[in-house]
């Protein structure tokens, strides 16, 4: 009776998170559009939970190409960033530098505070997943760095 009662409590965690699960994502499944244009070209993006637009919960990826820059920026929330594919390069502070950098090969995951300035780049074609609380924002340290602005002129 006592081994029948853990074994239950050991199971009964597994059944109800299976059935709170709301999305599950197979990699091909993916739906990759075009990142938002405060990223450079280049990126894309696929959203796997929420709508990093609105206030709640989101979960997307972004796909970006060998030596990817994003220049030095920042977000009013936190970003929680796990490295899926290739090698993510992330430094701190007001202007992009390759010195100090941070390696994040696959499986590594970094919490970047809110209003943290930082920046990153990629060595290889380079997929990272991206969780917070939305709305997203990235604010660029210089406003001459935002690809919007470029287009503008």
């Amino acid at each position: 009776m006592r081994l029948s009662l853990i074994v239950t409590a050991l199971l009964f965690p597994v059944a109800v998170s299976a059935q709170a699960l709301t999305a599950a994502h197979a990699a091909p499944a993916l739906k990759w559009g075009p990142a938002p244009p405060v990223f450079p070209a280049g990126a894309q993006m696929a959203v796997l939970q929420g709508d990093p637009g609105q206030a709640g919960t989101y979960t997307v990826r972004v796909r970006m190409p060998a030596g990817y820059k994003i220049q030095s920026h920042y977000h009013p929330l936190d970003e929680n960033l796990t490295v899926i594919q290739g090698q993510f390069m992330v430094g701190m502070g007001d202007s992009f530098t390759t010195k100090g950098a941070m390696s994040m090969p696959v499986g590594a995951f970094a919490s970047v505070p809110a209003n943290q300035h930082h920046f990153a780049w990629t060595k290889g074609r380079t997929i990272v997943q991206v969780h917070g609380t939305g709305p997203f924002q990235l604010t660029y340290v210089n406003p001459a760095d935002d690809p919007q602005n470029k287009k503008a002129k």
